[in-house]
């Protein structure tokens, strides 16, 4: 599958109109030591406070899937909910949240997995998805992919398939992508 919008390399992490990624670029805040010493942090609440810049996210997401058949857009709690609402909206197909455990009223599918310190889990409803259904599987960023590889394992485990994986932003260098991999993996902006 290759998605419209790719570009001629095929590479899968750059999405068309780098001005208007430009523009959105620029209201992404770095802040350095938080929330430990040495982390650079990407704050994306500027950008969410730009309703132009917001827009444009959501354009350039759904110009990747429109017209693919995309069954839902399964969300990671709590910023992937921001952009998944309205992605989800817009292609006219069903929202599904992955949360943290305990956060969901019905019977529930649940997937450990490893964090930098310790373990993290997180649940979605065991009647949420389909056999056969094709996913989207979207956060706001994309790190080390333990969180999103995570939410795949979930998708996988209710007989659905992981159609491509996207985020809003990037940090590169840090083998995410090969995670999740061989599913196509989309990112706005690479820092």
């Amino acid at each position: 599958m290759q998605p419209p919008g790719l570009g001629s390399e095929g590479e899968g992490h750059a999405l068309p109109s780098t001005d208007r990624l430009g523009y959105v670029r620029e209201r992404v805040r770095a802040i350095p030591d938080f929330p430990k010493p040495g982390i650079l942090f990407r704050d994306i609440t500027p950008l969410l406070a730009d309703p132009k810049a917001f827009h444009m996210v959501i354009d350039a997401l759904v110009e990747q899937f429109i017209g693919e058949a995309v069954d839902a857009i399964v969300a990671i709690e709590s910023r992937g909910f921001i952009f998944g609402a309205p992605l989800a909206s817009r292609l006219n197909t069903s929202f599904v949240p992955a949360r943290k455990p305990g956060k969901l009223p019905a019977e529930t599918v649940r997937v450990e997995y490893a964090l930098e310190y310790g373990q993290g889990s997180l649940e979605m409803h065991k009647d949420a998805l389909s056999p056969g259904h094709n996913v989207v599987v979207i956060d706001d960023l994309l790190a080390t992919g333990g969180t999103a590889a995570a939410v795949g394992e979930l998708v996988l485990a209710q007989g659905a398939n992981v159609l491509a994986y996207a985020f809003v932003l990037e940090l590169g260098g840090l083998a995410g992508r090969s995670r999740l991999e061989p599913a196509p993996v989309f990112s706005l902006i690479t820092f």
